[in-house]
């Protein structure tokens, strides 16, 4: 874990100096894990900005993990959800089968803004721990999304077709970045959402 920082540090250089020498960095939110063979598959974020991601980089990439596990952080966690607009009232994910974006109407139930990761509503302060999501109930036919970035808490439905859907379909995968000379086949690996820069 200390070498986290280091990681960042040499992160953020190559991210200034571009690529040659000190290789690329790429980043993107996880789509699929595959824990044995050690292969991450993510949606390139456009943007990078933390503030706004842009998950539209198709088609998405393919990383081997590094072999060693000191240059790898966190197991990423896989999901398909790419955007939230509860504006539009749309919700965009990453369709495996047909390898595009798909948008998906919505219809809201409830929804509570500026709501905080510790917020009783989605932490539980007596197991010290946050709650899961998202929350499917297939006999009510609703979807609860947590965004902590958006801070919105929804519950919405969406077309009967979609319930059968894995709940992974609704879930944020990790967002994660990985530093790499060779396509395809990263030197280093950091899960950003499981990392904490400052922590010591």
């Amino acid at each position: 874990m200390k070498r986290f920082p280091l990681l960042l540090a040499a992160l953020a250089l190559a991210s200034l100096l571009g690529c040659s020498d000190f290789g690329k960095v790429d980043q993107g939110r996880v789509v699929a894990f595959d824990k044995d063979a050690k292969k991450v598959t993510f949606i390139r974020d456009k943007k990078a900005d933390p503030a706004a991601p842009d998950y539209n980089g198709l088609p998405p990439v393919v990383y081997q993990m590094p072999v060693d596990p000191a240059e790898t952080g966190p197991a990423p966690k896989a999901g398909l959800r790419m955007k939230l607009d509860t504006q539009k009232s749309q919700i965009v994910i990453f369709d495996p089968q047909a390898q595009a974006f798909k948008t998906i109407n919505f219809k809201i139930h409830d929804i509570q803004e500026n709501v905080d990761k510790d917020h009783p509503l989605v932490f539980d302060k007596e197991a010290s721990k946050a709650k899961q999501f998202p929350m499917v109930d297939k006999a009510k036919k609703t979807v609860t999304i947590y965004s902590g970035r958006q801070k919105l808490l929804v519950t919405f439905s969406v077309p009967d077709e979609y319930m059968a859907w894995p709940d992974a379909t609704w879930d944020a995968g990790d967002e994660v970045r990985v530093y790499y000379k060779d396509e395809g086949k990263a030197l280093r690996f950091m899960n950003i959402s499981k990392t904490d820069i400052f922590k010591k």
